[in-house]
């Protein structure tokens, strides 16, 4: 039997994490300790156990880019092209080596514990003084920042490779970079050690119990899914589902104000997620704001792709936006409405009114309100790296039932951001243990829809990787050719500074395809959701506009005005401009009064299907 070195091994977890004692410092200790790992074997085999008893078919791989162990092959084919292969740079390799070794040598060795340790690189996944307060971390920490420069800068250097490729390669090597951070492992992570030995391994033991039901949801859980409920505590501005269609349900919502404004408001929110990142909780709910403003508004609910949706394309999706402009006309007996598009809801909007446009209908859409949506694909950001031959040819393969799992696309989205959404979670949810906080819009993000695959084979193919939709007239939708030229209906377009998922540089692009539309470009701080979801109560972020003529994205920040808070406001006073008459907010103004006839309360059935 080996003797562990408990005395030895107790001054070095002294030096360390001081007043806590060595796991096996007793035979007590010991069984504990054989304890706590029999529970982790046991919950493992169970859990492996259980799986093999389920009779359902397996889910297909996760697409490519999704999976990080593709990335190898990926980064193996193209290491003779990288700088790594070069003698002199692993020559310089060994050299910083041994340049980190010796400074760290310097400051824990020579020094005194008067002085301050200065390392030379930080990181905020590192900003914890046990990062630096022992030699061990210390320099198992640096070494990793520094490797994780030095390999960057060498995939930035690839020379020879298609720049598509060449791209995909920088994100690959990010995404591992990242997954290899010492943070993420228990034995280098002197936060995690300290939380094990605190609660005598409990912690680990809760820790796996939220891995095996994550495995088991197949799904990161990033908040307290109970916590919410759905036409409660969220989606809970009060109204009626007044007209259903197999593809939505439209959700007017009931006034506040005595007087409304005379154009009702119809809001098209993605497909990709649920409606109601537009109603988080009352304080945050951009619905009850634009309510509480006197807007008639109406909200767009659609249904999550299943098996029946296998046909629908981008035609579909157009049609139901035509559908939904009608029958808000014919309902409220009104010439024309307010449209809002949020993303990919956005961009086909923007079809849709090239459609109108083309068909001498463009007087049925007062405005158009654009929230980071996209038109021209050729600057899309991190999303591009997704949208090769391959990667499309992979995704297609997941759709054999008809639709897209929409557990696949977070997990892509999450790809994008992946310290800030997938480790930091795997720290604090698998690592540390810890209790779920409740967080609203952290629910929704989990709340996943499921997309028709044939839609969005289409959808990547011919926005994302053949940027047609910037083309005039290279796609068409129910029979009418799209030339987003035609436009001429006023446009506001919001785009977020710090979006991953639809740059602004991307949005901006917007303004030159829509020559002929008076046009409003405002840019938010923050990013993709909370650029949109900032209402004014919250004193948050800032916007930019600019007046006068900006040819560029870096000539608009430029000559850019800033003004703190809400955009929000902004927008209401914009929109005023284009719906000055007032009416009572009476008979179906205020839906399910008498005489009305609707379908239930939002926020609907379709909200709440999975």
């Amino acid at each position: 039997m080996v003797k562990l070195p408990t005395q030895a091994g107790q001054q070095w977890l002294d030096s360390v994490m001081p007043g806590l004692s060595l796991p096996f410092s007793s035979p007590q200790d010991a069984a504990h300790w054989a304890e706590i790992m029999g529970k982790l074997q046991t919950m493992w085999l169970d859990f492996q156990n259980e799986q093999a008893r389920k009779l359902t078919a397996e889910k297909p791989a996760i697409p490519t880019m999704s999976d990080p162990a593709s990335w190898m092959g990926l980064m193996e084919g193209w290491f003779n092209l990288s700088p790594l292969a070069r003698p002199a740079v692993q020559q310089k390799l060994w050299t910083d080596s041994l340049n980190l070794w010796g400074k760290m040598v310097s400051q824990y060795g020579l020094g005194t514990k008067d002085q301050p340790v200065e390392l030379p690189r930080e990181d905020k996944r590192f900003a914890d003084p046990r990062w630096r307060d022992n030699p061990f971390f210390a320099l198992i920490h640096q070494a990793y920042l520094m490797v994780a420069e030095e390999i960057t800068a060498m995939a930035d250097a690839v020379e020879g490779v298609d720049p598509i490729k060449k791209e995909q390669l920088r994100f690959a090597t990010r995404a591992l970079l990242d997954a290899l951070s010492p943070d993420h492992f228990p034995l280098t992570n002197p936060i995690v050690m300290q939380r094990a030995l605190e609660t005598k391994g409990e912690s680990l033991i809760k820790g796996f119990s939220h891995l095996l039901d994550d495995l088991r949801r197949g799904q990161l859980t990033h908040t307290d899914n109970h916590a919410f409920t759905v036409g409660e505590s969220i989606a809970a501005t009060p109204g009626k589902v007044v007209f259903e269609h197999p593809m939505f349900q439209l959700i007017q919502y009931s006034p506040s104000t005595e007087q409304v404004g005379q154009i009702p408001l119809v809001i098209f929110p993605p497909w990709i997620n649920r409606f109601y990142i537009l109603d988080l909780s009352p304080q945050k709910s951009f619905v009850k704001w634009a309510v509480d403003q006197g807007i008639t508004t109406f909200m767009v609910s659609w249904k999550s792709a299943d098996a029946s949706m296998a046909e629908v394309t981008w035609d579909h999706y157009i049609a139901c936006q035509l559908e939904a402009i009608e029958v808000i006309r014919e309902r409220l007996k009104v010439p024309s409405v307010h449209t809002i598009g949020y993303c990919v809801a956005g961009t086909t909007l923007a079809a849709t009114l090239a459609i109108l446009a083309r068909r001498g209908a463009a007087d049925r859409v007062a405005s158009a309100t654009f929230f980071t949506a996209q038109v021209d694909f050729e600057k899309a950001g991190d999303l591009k790296n997704f949208i090769d031959d391959q990667q499309i040819a992979t995704i297609a393969s997941l759709g054999k039932e008809g639709f897209i799992d929409g557990r696949y696309l977070a997990a892509t989205f999450n790809l994008l951001r992946p310290n800030d959404l997938i480790w930091s979670y795997v720290v604090n949810n698998y690592l540390m243990g810890n209790d779920y906080r409740p967080f609203d819009l952290l629910y929704w993000n989990g709340d996943t829809t499921n997309l028709p695959a044939k839609w969005h084979h289409a959808y990547l193919c011919d926005l994302y990787r053949d940027n047609r939709l910037a083309q005039p007239d290279s796609l068409e939708a129910l029979g009418t050719p799209i030339d987003l030229g035609d436009i001429t209906t006023p446009c506001y377009i919001q785009a977020g500074r710090e979006d991953h998922i639809a740059p602004p540089e991307s949005v901006w692009r917007m303004n030159a395809l829509l020559p002929h539309a008076d046009k409003q470009f405002v840019l938010a701080g923050s990013g993709h959701i909370a650029g949109v979801v900032n209402p004014p109560a919250a004193r948050k972020y800032q916007y930019w506009t600019h007046e006068g003529p900006a040819h560029t994205l870096d000539d608009f920040i430029a000559g850019a005005k800033e003004t703190a808070g809400s955009w929000w406001p902004h927008w209401r006073a914009w929109l005023a401009q284009h719906d000055s008459a007032t009416v009572p907010a009476k008979g179906k103004r205020a839906p399910g009064g008498r005489g009305d006839s609707v379908i239930e309360d939002a926020p609907g059935r379709y909200v709440r299907e999975r």
